[in-house]
């Protein structure tokens, strides 16, 4: 199963996410799409099938923060060593022709 690493701010930020996503989008497209119905004939309402296309775009998205969020490792920053470069550190290099740094 493939583990997906977020730090406690970052995890709190997608659940938020995923929350609007749920509770206010989904009640939008609802709209739309009742809205596009109450115009008649859905074989030719562009309205409809632009509303039930941003319904399956919007379904998709919720199913892969749900999936993110199931498989969600917080990770301490404060616990992470620095011994070697790992997950979450920060690693600056120098060119020693230039003396440019970068940090990656």
């Amino acid at each position: 199963m493939e583990v997906n690493y977020f730090t406690k701010e970052g995890y709190e930020k997608l659940k938020k996410e995923l929350e609007h996503l749920t509770k206010v989008e989904r009640k939008k497209i609802s709209q739309q799409i009742a809205e596009a119905r109450e115009k008649g004939d859905l074989s030719e309402n562009a309205e409809y099938d632009a509303a039930k296309e941003a319904q399956a775009m919007l379904e998709l998205k919720i199913s892969q923060l749900q999936q993110k969020l199931m498989t969600a490792k917080i990770l301490d920053e404060d616990q992470l060593s620095t011994d070697q470069v790992g997950i979450m550190n920060k690693v600056k290099l120098k060119n020693l022709a230039n003396s440019a740094e970068v940090v990656y």
